[in-house]
């Protein structure tokens, strides 16, 4: 009898630390999966991610105004060119362009060509047709290159498909408090700009073929204050990529030259 009484203790023993050695495992790796699931970015990580999308959402509203408006690049003839009272230049952008017809008393007497387009004067913008139609452009008899033009309208659009898809990533990484997506936002941004750029080279090309189309009418030409923006735009959203692959790397500078204060204890 009091041999069965200690075997049957001794399997209840047995039985309780294998209970012990189960649960224990099974808080331990709780405790792990806690700890992993509770590993949120600082408060401090999270400002500076919030001053980078700040910089790159001055890359996307200058991109966007940039887009949106039609002064590219101005073409201007010669103030006396029509031997009237009246002169003409044209501006246009990726959508549309216009004509605008000027008094030649109200140019600066020493300005040669017509000009600038912030004098008062007659109005008339046509959207580009080579979007719908096909049809080419004509500008002081001049015809427009649409394989280009479309080229750089298209890389625009790519650009803020891109943006929009970095944005999101820098909301998912904020409203999770992961910096996971940091990287991918970065991509984005980074290629963003790229495409900007080479949209504003592609679009230059497009006004030298417009230029040497037809040479009977002299032509001035100068870009505007839109490539400007889109330029400073493209430079923007590069630089805010930079800044979210640096706030993505597990060590950043800062952090080698300024420990935490728990690394002490």
């Amino acid at each position: 009898m009091w041999s069965n009484f200690f075997v049957q203790q001794d399997e209840e023993g047995r039985i309780g630390v294998a209970g012990a050695g189960q649960g224990g495992g099974l808080g331990a790796m709780k405790g792990g999966r806690g700890q992993r699931r509770s590993h949120r970015m600082s408060d401090s990580q999270e400002g500076k991610i919030k001053l980078a999308f700040f910089v790159s959402i001055i890359g996307v509203t200058l991109t966007v105004l940039g887009m949106g408006t039609e002064f590219w690049v101005e073409l201007a003839q010669s103030k006396n060119f029509s031997g009237n009272e009246t002169c003409q230049m044209a501006h246009y952008g990726l959508w549309k362009s216009c004509v605008r017809t000027l008094f030649v008393a109200d140019i600066d007497p020493e300005r040669t060509i017509c000009g600038p387009a912030e004098l008062p004067g007659a109005t008339n913008c046509t959207y580009f047709k080579f979007f719908t139609s096909g049809e080419n452009a004509v500008i002081f008899r001049k015809t427009t290159n649409k394989n280009l033009n479309l080229a750089a309208a298209v890389l625009a659009l790519l650009s803020l498909t891109m943006m929009a898809m970095g944005s999101i990533c820098i909301a998912m990484s904020l409203s999770k408090g992961v910096p996971f997506f940091l990287k991918p936002a970065a991509f984005c941004f980074i290629l963003s700009g790229v495409l900007v750029l080479i949209s504003i080279l592609i679009f230059h090309q497009s006004v030298l073929a417009l230029l040497s189309s037809d040479h009977s009418v002299p032509i001035h030409h100068e870009l505007s204050w839109s490539v400007a923006c889109v330029g400073s735009a493209g430079a923007i959203l590069i630089f805010g990529g930079v800044l979210f692959i640096l706030l993505s790397l597990p060590f950043s500078p800062w952090q080698k030259c300024w420990p935490h204060k728990n690394s002490a204890t």
